[in-house]
């Protein structure tokens, strides 16, 4: 046993104050003891008293218990809120670093100038010489161009999605109208998370709100082909999935890759369409050898947004995953070229009688035409929602053909302010393009009738209705205008 000195001097007087009291307090303990142990008492019971007694005084000390609870609560906060954020040590100290220049960069990408000149390689005329690079005319052509994402995240807020608005979202009669790009853009980003492509490919939720952000900022301010229309028809390809039920005849990649093609299939559209890019013969046509030039070069800004680290969503696929992602992205995006429109849907037709869901080149051809069907499903939707899209395509339209007109290129009849109406540029669209192509995946999915088919023949029988009115009222007017020249000729 080791002795114990009863007389052990105390601590000196540079110790702190509690201390020589914790000592003083131990040491009178100590001696009590150590007397009665003297005084015959069970030596054994006695030392274990001691211990305990000496334990509870350097744990009162140190207070041990009390730091080791608040240590654990605080570590406790701390793994909850990098749970709930999604971020890594790295890239928080990544996106400090690198906040200043990035902003620099967008400033100098906003000055970017847009109208350029080249050779006269590809001249028609004295007075139009070389390729356009105007409006019309993608602003990453150049190679050496690289998109810039945003790293200021979450530069959005997160908006709380009411049960109400969740489940409205499901369905083709969700009113696009009613949001801002705020809003809409947290309810992209809901929806990857409520199909479970977060989770499923482990997609980083910060690295998902910067590429979403890319993507706003790569759509232009178009009358029509603009970021609402980007969400308007991601949100009819989601409405789609919960309404064919596809997650339960798709693989989870094909989902991503509906889901992706959707959000990217019109980026950095300039407002004009394939048949200007190649009668004007733009640099888009000439690289694209008048093959689908606008959806290629969609494509090809999707691809070079995937390609910077911090907007790759796909950054978790190993190559060869990668690689069908790729390709069936792709694929889905060339689909949605209106000049590719019969071919695809006869292909299709083909199919659909004896469709298999196990056939790779079935789904495939499906996967086109369920894109094609969103690309083009505004008259799906009640009539207020869908009438205003025909406002912004006219007026798209007009906007090309004035300039086709000034520049002395052919003109759509069916995209001239002179010659369509809002009822005639519906009615043939809606009879030869929509409802034939609805009516045949109707085939595939009956449970699309009563909420897109139906919606689509009370659209035409609408639309022709109202013209039947302009028909009578312009009779009527022609009438009118006969009376007034044969009086004058009888005056």
């Amino acid at each position: 046993m080791v002795s114990i000195d009863p007389t052990m001097p105390h601590n000196s007087e540079s110790s702190s104050q509690d201390e020589s009291q914790c000592s003083k307090s131990l040491n009178e303990r100590i001696f009590v003891l150590w007397e009665s142990v003297w005084a015959g008492r069970d030596k054994e019971e006695l030392f274990q008293n001691v211990l305990s007694q000496v334990a509870e005084q350097f744990s009162r000390a140190f207070k041990i218990n009390e730091l080791k609870t608040e240590v654990t609560n605080r570590l406790a906060m701390l793994e909850k809120r990098v749970e709930l954020e999604g971020l890594k040590v790295v890239e928080i100290e990544k996106c400090r670093s690198d906040i200043k220049k990035l902003r620099e960069e967008m400033a100098s990408r906003n000055n970017r100038i847009n109208c350029l000149n080249t050779s006269s390689d590809f001249a028609r005329s004295p007075t139009r010489i070389g390729c356009k690079f105007d409006s019309a005319v993608s602003s990453f052509l150049d190679d050496n161009k690289k998109l810039t994402p945003r790293r200021d995240v979450p530069s959005y807020p997160k908006y709380h999605l009411s049960q109400e608005t969740v489940e409205t979202l499901r369905k083709p009669i969700f009113d696009v109208w009613q949001w801002e790009h705020n809003e809409m853009l947290s309810c992209l980003e809901h929806m990857y998370h409520d199909l479970g492509l977060v989770k499923d490919f482990s997609i980083n939720p910060i690295t998902l709100k910067r590429w979403l952000l890319c993507i706003h900022d790569n759509y232009r301010n178009n009358p029509f082909h603009n970021f609402r229309h980007c969400f308007c028809v991601t949100q009819m390809m989601y409405s789609m999935i919960y309404l064919c039920s596809l997650q339960e005849k798709f693989t989870q990649v094909d989902i991503l890759i509906l889901m992706t093609a959707a959000v990217c299939h019109d980026l950095d559209h300039p407002g004009y369409n394939n048949t200007y890019q190649i009668n004007a013969r733009t640099e888009l046509a000439v690289r694209y050898n008048d093959i689908s030039p606008l959806e290629n070069h969609h494509c090809a800004v999707a691809f070079q947004i995937f390609s910077q680290p911090d907007c790759n969503i796909f950054s978790n696929f190993d190559p060869e995953a990668f690689k069908q992602i790729r390709q069936g992205t792709i694929t889905l995006i060339l689909a949605t070229d209106m000049a590719r429109h019969g071919e695809i849907l006869d292909s299709f037709k083909q199919k659909v009688d004896s469709f298999d869901f196990t056939n790779e080149e079935h789904v495939t051809c499906l996967k086109m035409v369920l894109i094609k069907c969103c690309d083009i499903s505004n008259e799906v939707r009640p009539m207020e929602v869908a009438e205003p899209w025909v406002d912004c395509l006219l007026e798209e339209y007009f906007m090309q053909s004035d300039r086709e007109k000034s520049e002395g290129l052919p003109v759509a009849p069916f995209m001239d302010r002179e010659k369509v109406t809002k009822p005639t540029a519906q009615i043939g669209f809606i009879k030869f393009v929509l409802i034939p192509m609805f009516e045949t995946v109707m085939k595939l999915f009956p449970q699309i009738e009563e909420v897109m088919v139906q919606p689509l023949r009370e659209s035409r029988d609408r639309y022709e209705e109202l013209k039947q009115i302009d028909d009578a009222m312009n009779e009527v007017q022609k009438k009118k205008s006969e009376n007034l020249t044969m009086g004058g000729k009888k005056k």
